[in-house]
């Protein structure tokens, strides 16, 4: 529903006002008053408002926090609204308080004709009007009349005057204390039901038990604690591993000179073969025939011997300019044959560096030094279940070098690079696996199980020393550690036993166990004094001592 606001000025008379609630076609009117207006702190004023509303089917609301203001609206029984946007409730007030500090105009001291000088219809209109609309004895007290408003305690609120109850901060303190009461309920149940926790603390004397002894390290096999076999993990990375070296070999390379020669047989008429390979030299350069052939026999001819011949390709035994030998006579390797040749060209030499057999001795030493720190330490970073790692287990295996150039080849720049394909590996052995072998053999040296259990297996402080490989793959370490042997106390037991019990009975219940030494009880706060009935919430911890 719709609701028109009239904003009252100081200015305001109480006709003006009068004529704008008529004036107004909404069915709820708000009145806003400025801070210290007097029309409105006038019980007659307010009753005539709430008559005229009232004949013209209007809903008044004074929108105000003026506790004055507030108790005379509920005399007049007019809803009052803290804001436009609150609920207006009718207060519920049984006494007048005033601020002394505001000026109160007492509606009974202001005459109906006062009112008439203040509008412009005449006077005879006006009270007309007022006589009409207002009938104020039938809604106060019979004690009550306008005149006695002038010697009422309104007119002199200074003396005497009844404050009127604050609600809103009634229930502001109600609403406070019912809230730290429903905190304070709820912070004791969870103090005494949620909260607490104990932790029993049992110091006990345990015996040492130390291991020493060689293990068999099985690989992927499985542990077998009968046999001394204990399997491990192997972590690989396979890399290319190389070493820059210089070539220190010297070497004569070139090209040797080629050409063609003409062998002769002069001797025999049968054909006589010349082998691959054959020598055919002027004086200290030699020649060396390419491919096998045969010589034709001689014949006569008119008397005459005429020589057989053939040509045949021939090559330097060795490279260099001086094999470029002009046309001449060569000593053949052949019985029976003569050899010509013809120019040879083509041959060159140059003195160069090349890779030597010794360089590449040396470069192995040099790749077998190289520092594989940083490789080892990736190899131990793929351990990541707390495995005991075996670091004297750290091997390369290489493969056969590489060198680039080859041996005999030249470097045209002095430098070469020798190579190895290696692969890298690290073995450790899984916790748990050791675990299994420390409990077995420290359970050798338990004398009775139902008395005596282990509470301490070693391997925290386990040490591994001489790893050592056969020639058939088989590895092996000595491990040695000390584990602790004491009373065989049942924790499940002793948390259903410790259940609801005060800290002397605890320690009376506990203190009395054979190698229990003393017993403490910690709880989570001050004022628990008792183990919760809850046995996740009992912690047991001991505290070992050495007999």
């Amino acid at each position: 529903m719709n609701k028109d606001i009239i904003y009252i000025d100081t200015e305001d008379d109480i006709t003006a006002i009068i004529g704008r609630i008529k004036a107004s076609k909404d069915k709820i009117v708000a009145l806003v008053p400025p801070k210290r207006t007097g029309v409105l702190q006038s019980a007659v004023n307010l009753r005539l408002l709430a008559r005229i509303a009232n004949n013209s089917n209007k809903h008044l609301v004074i929108v105000t926090n003026n506790k004055a203001l507030i108790a005379l609206s509920a005399v007049a029984k007019i809803p009052v609204a803290k804001t436009l946007q609150s609920k207006p409730e009718i207060a519920e007030i049984g006494a007048l308080e005033v601020d002394d500090g505001e000026d109160i105009i007492n509606g009974a001291n202001l005459p109906v004709g006062e009112l008439v000088k203040t509008t412009d219809r005449s006077s005879d209109e006006v009270t007309e009007e007022v006589i009409e609309t207002i009938n104020i004895d039938d809604e106060v007290p019979q004690s009550t009349t306008i005149s006695s408003f002038k010697s009422s305690k309104i007119s002199n609120p200074s003396k005497n005057a009844v404050k009127v109850p604050d609600f809103s901060r009634f229930r502001k303190k109600l609403f406070i204390g019912v809230f730290g009461v429903i905190v304070l309920i709820i912070f004791g149940v969870w103090a005494t039901q949620f909260a607490p926790y104990a932790t029993i603390v049992i110091t006990a004397k345990t015996e040492m038990a130390p291991v020493s002894m060689a293990l068999n390290l099985g690989g992927t096999a499985a542990t077998d604690v009968s046999k001394n076999i204990v399997q491990t993990v192997i972590k690989q990375i396979k890399k290319d591993v190389s070493v820059d070296f210089t070539a220190t070999g010297k070497q004569k390379l070139g090209d040797k000179a080629t050409g063609t020669m003409t062998l002769s047989n002069a001797d025999s008429s049968s054909a006589i073969n010349v082998p691959a390979g054959s020598i055919f030299s002027q004086g200290s350069y030699d020649f060396v025939t390419a491919n096998s052939v045969n010589v034709p026999g001689a014949s006569v001819v008119g008397g005459k011997v005429i020589a057989g011949s053939v040509t045949t390709s021939v090559t330097a035994a060795d490279v260099g300019a001086e094999y470029n030998l002009m046309p001449g006579a060569y000593l053949s390797s052949v019985d029976g044959v003569t050899a010509y040749g013809n120019q040879m060209a083509g041959g060159s030499s140059r003195q160069a560096t090349v890779v030597t057999a010794d360089d590449i001795q040396k470069a192995s030493q040099a790749l077998v030094d190289l520092s594989n720190d940083s490789v080892k330490q990736q190899l131990i970073k793929q351990f990541t279940n707390g495995e005991v790692i075996i670091s004297s287990s750290f091997k390369a295996d290489r493969a056969a070098v590489v060198s680039v150039p080859a041996v005999g080849a030249e470097s045209t720049d002095g430098k070469a690079k020798l190579t190895s394909a290696t692969t890298f590996s690290i073995s450790a052995i899984a916790k748990s696996e050791l675990e299994t072998y420390l409990k077995y053999a420290i359970g050798k040296q338990i004398n009775n199980a139902k008395t005596q259990r282990i509470y301490d297996d070693g391997v925290s402080k386990v040490v591994l020393s001489g790893y050592n490989t056969t020639d058939n793959g088989a590895a092996t370490i000595n491990i040695a550690t000390t584990g602790q042997i004491g009373p065989n106390i049942d924790q499940a037991a002793i948390k259903k036993q410790v259940v609801g019990k005060r800290y002397g009975d605890i320690q009376s219940l506990l203190g009395g166990i054979d190698g229990v030494n003393n017993v403490d009880v910690k709880f989570s706060y001050f004022w628990a004094n008792t183990v919760p009935n809850d046995i996740n919430k009992i912690d047991i911890q001991f505290i070992l001592q050495n007999a």
